[in-house]
């Protein structure tokens, strides 16, 4: 079958096709003839071969096919979405069968790839992790991405009072306006704390959504108010953010908090 692969770490450019043969399916898993995979930061962080632990490591020994979740077809014909560590970017993948889900006709491939690991580890960290109370304000980092977007519109659908939210560019602002954010701002560090406090109406926010990491994690701590919850999930900076001291934290009661996959803690039938 024919599979895209990548022998060296690097970035898009080791990607290099291949024929490889079949998957075989073991007890409880499937073989999904593959229609669209998702493309995830994951894949980028594996082949670019930046975790050595946690939901990104290694699975094997080089040459690996990345790829996390799949739209395809069972053998019997279902039409299918699913997960798997690894092996999304080929004409085939097995699938564990407790990680398949059943599409309803209609859904296109497009769409259910969106809900799958973006928009499990959107709800989680509103729900689950942030606990999100209705009225309350939420900025989104990065809003325009794949999870941003949809913590926008979910943080609207959970009643949130005031959603900010942040992006590099005046394209990928509007764009988040039109998700649902009442104001869109540059997520940049240096003049963070101002930008979001006026997006505020001069008050400090309640929870903070952070892929970003570094500096802009640091400057995010100073606009949480009284029992403000930062949750980082990401770190696309690539930079290191500050020790954080535990006094810092009691002053006012604030929260830090993280959130990996959504699929690496919830429960085998929350899917």
């Amino acid at each position: 079958m024919r599979a895209m692969r990548f022998g060296r770490f690097g970035g898009p450019e080791v990607l290099e096709e291949a024929d490889v043969p079949d998957p075989m399916a073991g007890p409880g898993e499937s073989v999904v003839q593959v229609e669209a995979a998702g493309v995830n930061f994951g894949d980028i962080k594996q082949i670019a071969g930046e975790h050595t632990n946690g939901p990104y490591a290694p699975q094997g020994p080089l040459p690996r096919i990345p790829g996390m979740e799949v739209v395809g077809r069972t053998a019997a014909g279902q039409r299918v979405l699913g997960y798997v560590p690894q092996g999304g970017y080929a004409a085939k993948t097995v699938v564990a069968d407790r990680h398949l889900v059943a599409l309803p006709p209609g859904v296109g491939a497009g769409e259910a790839l969106a809900v799958l690991l973006q928009g499990l580890t959107a709800w989680h960290l509103l729900r689950s992790v942030a606990r999100i109370r209705p009225g309350e304000s939420a900025v989104v980092h990065a809003a325009a991405g794949g999870t941003g977007s949809l913590l926008v519109q979910l943080a609207r659908e959970f009643g949130a009072g005031r959603i900010i939210a942040t992006a590099s560019t005046d394209e990928k602002r509007a764009l988040a306006l039109e998700l649902g954010a009442d104001a869109a701002i540059d997520g940049e560090a240096a003049g963070y704390q101002e930008r979001v406090l006026d997006a505020n109406h001069a008050h400090p926010v309640d929870i903070v959504l952070d892929a970003i990491g570094g500096p802009v994690l640091d400057a995010a701590l100073d606009t949480l108010g009284h029992l403000g919850r930062l949750v980082t999930y990401g770190a696309s900076s690539r930079q290191p953010a500050s020790a954080i001291a535990p006094s810092r934290l009691a002053v006012d009661s604030i929260t830090v908090a993280g959130c990996t996959r959504a699929l690496e803690t919830a429960p085998a039938t929350s899917l």
